[in-house]
């Protein structure tokens, strides 16, 4: 690893501290500007119970001390108390979600880059023929969906019409429609992204001179062509993870599943504060985490980028 690559991850790591700290703040200030309360409910409550309430939750300090215990708080993974779920810590209920949320999206990100991969070499492989046309017919399709629009699709043909698998992501098998939700767009425009860096890879002169050479198809293909053609899905997994992140929220919601999505939505109607911030703070950090380890992931994979 050379001096500049170390320089270029200490500065992308600066901004993403610069940015998450941005997050914090901007999340908590829009938070408490917010006139409903998040002690309101249909039962009303008296001013002496709202006032114990405020105290309890340390509502009651001037807002830039609520900040600064926030904030250290938050260093340490303390959120601070769930408004909603009354006994529970912010903490307790993220990683409880955290472990549905992320087997969702590991798997969807996983397939999406493994098929997408797979079907853009393919179709760049076999361009203009008929299975170049199937594939491009295919992923234009998805691409132009919604992750919640394929989610009901799925969910109306493989649950209630054939019966075949669950619609409550909570059973057995349940897991399913909810990754092929997430991972169908993102695997689309993977193949889309693959399919043009291929003809291009294909097309440069190295390529041509190590067919010149007789070096083999097979080695030419997968040694030197694929290498080169992997940088621009390398560049499009931070984005990608946001995709499986944000999108979520809704098949979570479609599906039953207790992640981080569904949670976020319920903390919303139940105007949790803390909870609120709480994932929001959680779902900005992994987005901006995995940014920053593609950016230094496209620079390993092609050391030819100026990283001044």
């Amino acid at each position: 690893m050379n001096s500049k690559l170390l320089v270029y991850m200490f500065k992308r790591f600066g901004m993403a501290l610069l940015t998450i700290f941005l997050v914090i703040a901007i999340t908590f200030l829009v938070m408490h500007a917010i006139p409903a309360s998040p002690f309101s409910s249909e039962k009303a409550k008296s001013d002496a119970v709202i006032k114990a309430l405020e105290i309890k939750y340390g509502f009651d300090k001037p807002l830039g001390v609520q900040f600064l215990n926030y904030l250290w708080g938050v260093v340490h993974f303390d959120f601070g108390l769930s408004t909603a779920w009354v006994g529970f810590t912010v903490s307790q209920l993220i990683i409880n979600a955290f472990a549905y949320s992320a087997s969702i999206g590991f798997s969807a990100a996983i397939i999406a880059i493994l098929l997408g991969v797979l079907f853009g070499c393919l179709s760049a492989l076999n361009r203009g023929k008929w299975v170049d046309k199937v594939i491009q017919v295919v992923t234009t399709a998805l691409v132009s969906m919604p992750s919640f629009v394929v989610a009901t699709l799925l969910l109306l043909l493989f649950s209630y019409r054939l019966g075949w698998l669950p619609s409550l992501g909570t059973q057995p098998g349940g897991m399913v429609l909810p990754v092929l939700s997430l991972s169908l767009y993102p695997m689309a425009y993977i193949t889309r992204l693959q399919r043009s860096s291929m003809l291009d890879v294909l097309g440069a002169d190295y390529i041509r001179t190590a067919r010149a050479k007789g070096v083999k198809s097979n080695v030419v293909i997968y040694k030197h062509a694929l290498k080169n053609a992997l940088s621009p899905v390398i560049t499009y997994a931070g984005p990608m993870m946001a995709y499986i992140l944000t999108g979520s929220m809704v098949v979570e919601n479609i599906f039953s599943v207790p992640g981080l999505g569904r949670l976020f939505t319920n903390s919303m109607l139940r105007t949790d504060y803390m909870m609120i911030m709480g994932v929001t703070i959680v779902l900005a950090v992994m987005i901006i985490l995995m940014n920053f380890l593609s950016d230094v992931l496209y620079k390993v994979m092609d050391p030819r980028i100026d990283l001044a």
